[in-house]
């Protein structure tokens, strides 16, 4: 069985792939494995509804792949999805929920009691300048 939903995953995978470049007029890029099942699939439209279209050729490349990946005897029924819902494979979007804010602050509250307060750019640039001065004044 896990050979199985392997090929029917890829089997499904594959024909969307397949579907999409075909309308995207990039067909004659695909290998002729591919455009073989596109065109069994052109053909059936004419006689089937896209669904069942879309099912039968899917069926076809899933028991191709079945052979291929070393499947022994007939490929099984993995569980086939009716055709009215092989087309609504739409998810509704849904927002994230939103974030907590953080407090910008830096008051003692805002900051556990590990961590300490980062020093101000002011103190940082008159500690710069007072070791500025101390080397010079030493050099003299």
């Amino acid at each position: 069985m896990l050979i199985a939903r392997r090929a029917d995953t890829r089997a499904r995978a594959d024909f969307a792939t397949w579907k999409m470049m075909a309308k995207l007029n990039g067909a004659s890029a695909l290998p002729p494995e591919a455009q073989e099942f596109l065109a069994s699939y052109q053909n059936l439209l004419t006689q089937a509804s896209e669904g069942e279209a879309t099912e039968a050729t899917i069926g076809a490349i899933y028991k191709a792949y079945y052979a291929e990946m070393g499947g022994g005897g007939t490929a099984p029924d993995v569980r086939s999805r009716p055709p009215e819902t092989a087309q609504d494979n739409v998810t509704a979007f849904r927002r994230p929920a939103p974030a907590p804010k953080r407090s910008a602050s830096f008051r003692a509250g805002a900051f556990a009691g590990a961590q300490k307060r980062p020093l101000p750019v002011a103190l940082i640039f008159a500690c710069l300048v007072v070791v500025y001065v101390a080397i010079r004044l030493y050099w003299r």
